[in-house]
């Protein structure tokens, strides 16, 4: 009996398949070398203010400063890079820590001490972002219309209350806060609640389902939408937490300055914005990171601090900070048109 012969192979097609990696192994490459960019950029920032300026940039109190100054734009930050990632965009923040600054440090509500401060801005940048929230979600507002209208409102709102104003802040436990002697172990009170702000975004965005969700709705919201997923009620949620993020920084530049001024968050919505650019957040949405923003806030807050130890014009500095925006955006092109 003969036994039945197998074809031949055909090298053409038996051939083994190639097994591709995870799309996710991709993007986290691609998130490690952004990490390391903007950290080889701060180093050379550093090493720059180290050469220029030896002495004075490298000392304790400067580097302290520095990490302060970031904070308060930093907390900003970390909000708007959600906004940013769902495919918004938040034009009025500066505008409502200015009235959540204002609001706070009036001679009524200073007199609740602490507690009614904190409080104060935390429900007025709140109720700011519910009323940006509502009108994009519910409303079917365009983001930059909303904000843009909520950011002269609070603009104009906080200008009526100090009639231009500086109030002055007469609550010790306050002003302590912003005292040496309020540090623990070198580190200011307003860094470590920029640290623990940071922390609880990065771990929102990344091991929550509210984070995922705010990827999905920027990335597709139609797709969102059809997997389940409330998009109006999340849009409302992520303007809710800028709301909140501002009413915290409002709280945090009242210790820096130990005032409330209608003129508070000059141009943090840009600053904010182009930290989360920089970072890595895409400006249409569905992608970026807490580490990224946080680190952009860093590097512009460094540049600042160099270039006003040298003395050098504020309208340079601009120049560099949109040199800076203009060259993130096309990286961010650049990486776009080969994924």
């Amino acid at each position: 009996m003969t036994q039945p012969v197998s074809p031949p192979l055909d090298s053409s097609t038996d051939k083994v398949p190639q097994v591709r990696p995870p799309a996710w192994r991709g993007l986290l490459f691609r998130a490690d070398v952004r990490t390391l960019s903007l950290l080889g950029v701060l180093a050379v920032l550093i090493l720059i203010g180290g050469i220029t300026k030896p002495d004075e940039f490298l000392d304790t109190r400067n580097l302290q400063l520095v990490l302060t100054q970031a904070s308060v734009i930093g907390v900003v930050t970390v909000g708007m890079t959600f906004v940013i990632i769902s495919g918004g965009i938040d034009l009025s923040v500066g505008a409502i820590v200015a009235l959540a600054s204002v609001w706070a440090t009036t001679v009524a509500t200073q007199e609740y001490g602490f507690a009614g401060i904190l409080f104060t801005a935390v429900v007025v940048g709140v109720g700011c972002g519910l009323v940006n929230g509502v009108l994009i979600a519910y409303g079917a507002m365009v983001p930059f219309i909303a904000t843009l209208a909520m950011l002269a409102s609070a603009r104009g709102l906080a200008l009526q209350i100090t009639d231009g104003k500086t109030q002055i802040v007469t609550v010790p436990s306050v002003l302590d806060l912003g005292e040496r002697d309020a540090y623990v172990l070198g580190i200011p009170p307003l860094v470590m609640v920029f640290a623990v702000v940071t922390v609880i975004g990065w771990l929102v965005l990344n091991r929550t389902t509210f984070g995922r969700r705010t990827v999905a709705v920027g990335g597709n919201p139609e797709a969102a939408r059809l997997a389940g997923i409330d998009v109006r009620r999340q849009r409302l949620y992520l303007y809710l937490l800028s709301g909140l993020c501002c009413g915290i920084a409002a709280f945090l530049l009242i210790v820096l300055a130990g005032s409330g001024q209608n003129t508070n968050g000059n141009l943090y919505e840009l600053d904010a914005i182009a930290a989360a650019i920089i970072g890595g957040t895409l400006l249409t949405g569905g992608r970026g990171t807490i580490t990224g923003s946080v680190l952009g806030v860093l590097i512009f807050t460094t540049i600042t601090n160099i270039f006003a130890l040298n003395n050098l014009q504020s309208d340079v500095q601009q120049i560099a900070k949109g040199a800076i925006i203009v060259a993130a955006v096309l990286v961010q092109r650049r990486t776009a048109s080969t994924t």
